[in-house]
């Protein structure tokens, strides 16, 4: 009889001793001791068991279960006689920044501080012993959620001491979701003052600090050393390009296989892979997203899990503000195309406003990109990556989050599409005109007025097309046609449907005396510069060939 499946259980000790389903990755135990590094900084996409394997590393450590190892006398790591005798052998911290995701830097910081005071709470009987000196003492009824940034920076590193002298031992410290802070704080606006704040507790706790042993830490994101890990040069980092602890993370092919299996659906091993496979870490390839296995086979039906497990409220501002060439790009990577650049693994969250590669590194390292080849990049550190979605699941949440960009103008962008497939040019104007009333700042990057940029919108517009009318036409942008460049070219998939370009302009009143002779403008381009050329070549005959010119003043739409 299958397993049972716990949906969302994070904490170890109750998954296996309440026989939930678990995939064996207790040796990841193993391959992180005996690499002996002191520091470890892992970063794999949200979902990927990351809190699970932290939890586990602390069951299997912690003073607190010593003489418990029971729990783990049929997984692997219990087969080799010298880790039976290292369970339960050391004080291990064990904290966890996923839930500071915070508007404002005052709340992160409360919030910092309350999760350090909680830790401390904790360890209560420290206070009994006699091991620490009455200066150790009134530290430690200091650390509260009113303290100063002296006491909050301090904290970890000081736990570590207090610990280390009770038990004469240094302690393992376990990160959980170090960077969750961080990604909060650069979309709501206080990078700066959170991480000068981050850097003095991770400095005390992970460098300067004589009674710690080892260290792990993880997250999504490696972020730039020089933001927070500015002299901690003990840290081996180890991202979804690195070859350790590529098979810890997510599900292998070989355990994919055998779990379904186990619950009777073999026969759709293909529909699963072209859904969930595509992660690749190192060299291993044919990774699986745990959390979307997990719920499939808890429902036995494919659907879109991982990818609507949050918000993706950075990736959504990142592609939605970005310029044309980023939102081009998403084009040909939603059709199965692949993106040549650069990778830099060091995100540095100030640089993603204006350093496209910085967009794709951290894509790449959340997951919805996949590496499918790699080699040397133009300057030292870097490499040069061949991009492409990961797979089905997340070009679907990809397209979800495109169509919700017109989420406020949804029967608008509906009716526009209508009118513009019936040839009724009177109502893609009245629709149009009301898109742009109400999204055109959406697209803007908040530095800028609206409307300084609307290549921003209409890029944004065209990426809503490729979505909702890929079944019917091939749509692509800003492409070599004829004698130049054409705005957008739907070229259609069934031979009843006629094919359509459309070219954007904004009026210039040193050009154009009125928005419609802006129109016209855009027109005679299309003509001149031979646009058709193009589909004609394609056997598509010019009275099948419809055009249409856009002229755009602000927030306000022609089209003929």
């Amino acid at each position: 009889m299958p397993r049972t499946i716990g949906i969302g259980i994070q904490n170890f000790d109750k998954l296996v001793s309440q026989q939930y389903f678990y995939v064996d990755k207790t040796d990841f135990i193993r391959e992180w001791w005996e690499n002996g590094d002191e520091v470890t900084l892992i970063t794999r996409p949200r979902r990927f068991g990351k809190t699970l394997m932290m939890s586990m590393v602390e069951r299997f450590f912690s003073i607190e279960y010593a003489g418990q190892g029971e729990i783990f006398q049929d997984l692997s790591i219990w087969k080799e006689e010298a880790y039976r005798t290292a369970q339960g052998t050391y004080p291990v911290i064990f904290l966890s920044l996923a839930n500071v995701k915070e508007t404002t830097y005052a709340n992160a910081r409360r919030k910092l501080c309350q999760l350090l005071a909680d830790l401390y709470s904790r360890y209560y009987f420290l206070l009994e012993s006699d091991k620490l000196t009455p200066e150790d003492k009134d530290f430690f009824r200091r650390v509260t959620v009113e303290m100063g940034d002296v006491e909050a920076a301090l904290a970890l590193g000081q736990l570590s001491k207090f610990l280390s002298l009770y038990y004469n031992k240094r302690v393992l410290i376990l990160m959980d979701e170090y960077d969750t802070p961080m990604q909060e704080a650069y979309v709501y606006g206080y990078w700066k003052e959170l991480t000068e704040f981050i850097r003095g507790i991770f400095h005390a706790a992970f460098k300067t600090n004589p009674s710690m042993e080892r260290a792990i830490m993880t997250g999504i994101t490696r972020v730039g050393k020089e933001s927070i890990f500015s002299d901690l040069n003990n840290l081996a980092v180890v991202t979804t390009t690195s070859d350790a602890y590529a098979d810890c993370f997510g599900f292998t092919q070989k355990e994919v296989g055998e779990v379904l299996e186990e619950y009777g659906l073999s026969e759709n091993m293909d529909q699963v892979k072209d859904w969930y496979d595509g992660f690749v870490f190192g060299s291993q390839r044919e990774i699986y997203n745990p959390w979307s296995i997990i719920n499939y086979l808890k429902t036995q039906k494919v659907s879109c899990y991982w990818a609507n497990t949050s918000s993706n409220s950075l990736v959504g501002k990142l592609i939605r503000e970005g310029s044309p060439d980023i939102k081009e790009t998403m084009e040909d990577l939603l059709k199965g195309g692949n993106l040549c650049t650069e990778v830099d693994e060091q995100i540095i969250f100030n640089q993603l406003d204006y350093n496209e590669n910085a967009i794709w590194s951290l894509l790449l390292a959340s997951g919805y990109l996949k590496a499918d080849s790699h080699g040397a990049g133009q300057e030292p550190g870097r490499e040069e990556y061949e991009l492409s979605l990961t797979n089905k699941e997340v070009r679907i949440m990809f397209e979800r989050m495109i169509r919700d960009w017109f989420g406020q103008s949804r029967r608008e962008y509906n009716g526009f599409i209508k009118a513009l497939l019936k040839r009724n040019r009177k109502e893609m104007n009245a629709y149009m005109n009301r898109i742009a009333l109400n999204t055109f700042s959406y697209f803007d990057t908040g530095k800028r007025p609206s409307g300084a940029e609307p290549e921003r919108f209409y890029h944004g517009f065209v990426l809503g097309l490729t979505v909702e009318l890929a079944d019917r036409y091939v749509i692509t942008s800003n492409r070599e046609s004829g004698f130049g460049r054409y705005d957008v070219m739907l070229k259609p998939r069934r031979p009843e449907d006629d094919a359509m370009i459309l070219e954007f302009k904004v009026h210039d009143p040193d050009e154009e005396k009125s928005l419609q002779d802006t129109v016209g403008a855009a027109l005679k381009q299309i003509e001149d510069m031979g646009y058709k050329a193009s589909l004609i070549a394609e056997g598509i005959g010019e009275e099948r060939i419809r055009t249409y010119g856009f002229g755009f003043e602000g927030k306000r739409v022609l089209i003929g």
